[in-house]
């Protein structure tokens, strides 16, 4: 193996990075696991962002993805977006998209694009994965940027938004362009290859039907009280309206962002194969 380069930046550079702050906020911070092939490419790599979960383990995403990242020549970029961000008891509001004036899809999105001016990185349209709190702000950024996306891995949403005018956000879409500036643009949506996964054993249902907690609203078990329920509810509605998805439930499983993982890596490497 070529060993890797003895100088303290670009040692920081290659593999498992340490953490970034974000020059757009630097409340937020990124990793990356950056392949060895980067170090000769002229080539624009292509992209695969895992968003955490409420837990933000988003080393531990970085860490388990490096083999993926060394097999494909694929950039994993790892986003943290800490808790406590402008409410000391906070742990959900990156998952809603906004708040507070803070708009989680931008900083995303800042966080990408900062990338792509350091790294040999295609940041034009990149893959989005994300599970549990990760899936939740997935999919909702897929509403709000479907032209970004080659495809987004939905994993194990405990709340889901449907694409629904007739159900209040973050339930439903109601009321969407009035809020974030832009419609839900269905044409884009189904140009992005979609993928759903959840385990098999994901019932446990104390985390998601907490009435009167801060990331609750009235109506949000409408659809399944099990993590199993609400995607194949969200996979049912996006189905009706034309966009394809695949799911998958995988056996032996319960609430386990990685243990899931090997789905989602067949689901990158199909499209990886497909660009």
């Amino acid at each position: 193996m070529t060993p890797r380069i003895k100088t303290t930046k670009a040692f920081y550079r290659t593999g498992a990075t340490t953490f970034f702050a974000s020059q757009h906020d630097q409340r937020f911070s990124y990793s990356l696991h950056v392949p060895s092939v980067h170090e000769t490419t002229t080539t624009p790599l292509p992209l695969l962002v895992i968003q955490h979960g409420t837990g933000r383990t988003a080393a531990e995403y970085r860490n388990a993805m490096a083999e993926f990242s060394e097999r494909h020549g694929v950039v994993i970029l790892t986003p943290l977006f800490p808790a406590a961000i402008g409410d000391p008891d906070d742990l959900h509001n990156f998952k809603f998209i906004e708040y507070d004036g803070i708009r989680y899809d931008r900083e995303l999105l800042a966080i990408v694009d900062e990338v792509g001016t350091r790294f040999t990185v295609d940041t034009d349209r990149f893959m989005l994965q994300g599970f549990s709190g990760g899936g939740q702000f997935a999919h909702r950024f897929l509403y709000l940027h479907p032209e970004r996306l080659r495809a987004v891995s939905i994993g194990a949403p405990g709340r889901v938004t449907l694409i629904d005018p007739d159900r209040e956000w973050w339930l439903g879409t109601a009321g969407f362009e009035e809020r974030f500036g832009a419609p839900v643009r269905l044409e884009e949506i189904r140009k992005v290859a979609v993928h759903m996964v959840v385990g098999a054993e994901d019932t446990e249902t104390w985390e998601i039907n907490n009435p009167g907690d801060s990331n609750w609203m009235d109506g949000a078990d409408a659809l399944g009280r099990t993590r199993v329920e609400r995607i194949t509810a969200l996979r049912d509605n996006y189905v009706a309206l034309g966009i394809d998805v695949t799911l998958d439930i995988v056996p032996g499983v319960g609430h386990s962002g990685t243990g899931v993982l090997d789905a989602v890596r067949d689901f990158a490497a199909r499209v990886l194969t497909t660009r």
